[in-house]
């Protein structure tokens, strides 16, 4: 079937050139009209008449074309300066003659943005090399996926992780190498796999971006083996330097003493005095033995903590009764606001008994007696106990929460390890700290805001 309907064609435009050259001509046209109308009327043969017009209309054409060519050479010039730095040419300048013009003022600006993108572009080449040399030598796995889950790019430690060179690596689907389970799930987790390059623990992270505007993951994987291996053999080796000494200390005595023993029992006759000094012998084995044991159920009570059985406890109502228990000094308590944790009642009292404890053994040997104060508050998204005191301070801060260290004699080091223990386990955090208005210590106990909310 015919289709007979009209159609509508578009107009050609004519071109910017062709436009320039019929405005030049017809800015001359009403002169070359007036003269040739002139020359016509005038007294001259038909020879001279057809020479001279012949004459007028080719420097007219001339001059029309002349001015076609001085617009469009500039633009031109323009227009390849452009191109040259779409290419990323930087090295091409434009030359003018003159730079007070409109034309010179064009071809200035041209040499000034290209001045800029060359800074910019070497800019970005050395940034990529700094970027690219990094990610090469970093001893973390870097991988980059495009959206059909190929491999784009690998460093140095994902080609040991994974047992082959670049070369055989990019382009191979995340499948292909085993790597497809991580682009899925969360992006921020530990996982235990093994790979031809190695096996173990490795955190990964992931996140995306674009290039070329086509969306890309970026895979990075640390292995946390040799870190937590490192950690764990520095935990044993402290444990065992601890447990050591504190042998030591019991079994050197009690070893001395035995000896002594032996030989008082093996003379003979026996002194006078031999069963009192056996019985001091004795004694001295005990008591180093009973310390012995103290120490070893210290160490048991930290290892064994029991997960907090968690349930709603007024936190003013626990704070008045540890200040109660206290007989030694009397703990001032700063009356807050009404608020429940949802936390282990007996761990938290636990934990706040040994902070009051702590702060009255400081003050109770300071001169003159200071006092003791507890208060709380709801901060933000924290339920804030703090405990001070008006004792000497801290004399060694940085190792407050080291396990059997202690500054107090007959102390065993395990009270502010285990109210560490206890305030982690419950999503919180303990810290001590000296005071700046006077002499004390500080200790701020705080639950986060999603385990405590405001009583009714």
């Amino acid at each position: 079937m015919q289709d007979n309907s009209p159609r509508h064609s578009t107009p050609r435009r004519l071109k910017h050139e062709t436009r320039i050259l019929l405005l030049a001509l017809l800015s001359g046209a009403p002169a070359l009209l007036l003269a040739t109308w002139l020359l016509w009327i005038a007294d001259f043969s038909v020879t001279t008449k057809m020479v001279t017009t012949t004459l007028v209309l080719l420097f007219w054409w001339g001059f029309a074309w002349a001015v076609r060519e001085r617009v469009m050479r500039p633009l031109q010039t323009a227009s390849n300066l452009l191109s040259a730095l779409r290419e990323e040419d930087f090295s091409v300048r434009a030359r003018s003659p003159r730079h007070d013009d409109a034309l010179g003022e064009l071809m200035q600006e041209i040499n000034v943005l290209s001045q800029t993108l060359r800074s910019q572009r070497l800019g970005a080449l050395e940034a990529s090399a700094l970027a690219r040399t990094v990610m090469t030598e970093i001893e973390i796995a870097v991988f980059t996926f495009d959206e059909g889950h190929r491999l784009q790019f690998v460093n140095r430690a994902a080609e040991r992780l994974l047992g082959r060179s670049i070369s055989q690596l990019v382009g191979r689907r995340a499948s292909e190498l085993d790597l497809a389970d991580l682009l899925e799930g969360d992006p921020a987790r530990t996982v235990e796999h093994t790979f031809p390059g190695g096996s173990g623990r490795y955190g990964v992270r992931r996140s995306s971006f674009r290039q070329e505007g086509r969306p890309h993951q970026l895979l990075v994987m640390t292995d946390l083996s040799r870190a937590l291996r490192d950690e764990e053999r520095q935990a044993w080796q402290r444990i065992v330097r601890v447990i050591g000494h504190e042998l030591n200390n019991s079994l050197a005595p009690i070893k001395s003493i035995a000896g002594t023993m032996g030989t008082l029992l093996t003379k003979t006759p026996r002194p006078g005095d031999w069963e009192p000094d056996l019985r001091a012998g004795l004694t001295i084995i005990a008591s180093r033995a009973d310390s012995l044991s103290r120490f070893m159920d210290g160490y048991a009570r930290l290892a064994r903590l029991p997960a907090p059985r968690m349930q709603l406890i007024d936190i003013g109502d626990r704070i008045q009764r540890v200040a109660r228990l206290e007989t030694r000094l009397k703990v001032e308590v700063d009356p807050g606001p009404a608020v429940r944790a949802l936390a282990d009642g007996d761990q938290v009292e636990q934990l706040l008994i040994n902070l009051v404890r702590n702060a009255v053994d400081a003050t109770a040997d300071a001169r003159p007696m200071g006092k003791v104060q507890i208060r709380w508050q709801k901060a933000k998204e924290f339920v804030e106990i703090v405990v001070q005191d008006e004792g000497p301070g801290l004399s060694n801060p940085a190792n407050l929460f080291v396990p059997f260290f202690t500054t107090k004699p007959g102390g065993s080091g395990i009270g502010l390890v285990l109210c560490r223990q206890i305030a982690e386990a419950h999503g919180g955090d303990l810290s001590l700290e000296n005071r700046k208005d006077r002499p004390g210590c500080i200790a701020r106990l705080r639950l986060p805001a999603e385990a405590a909310e405001k009583s009714s």
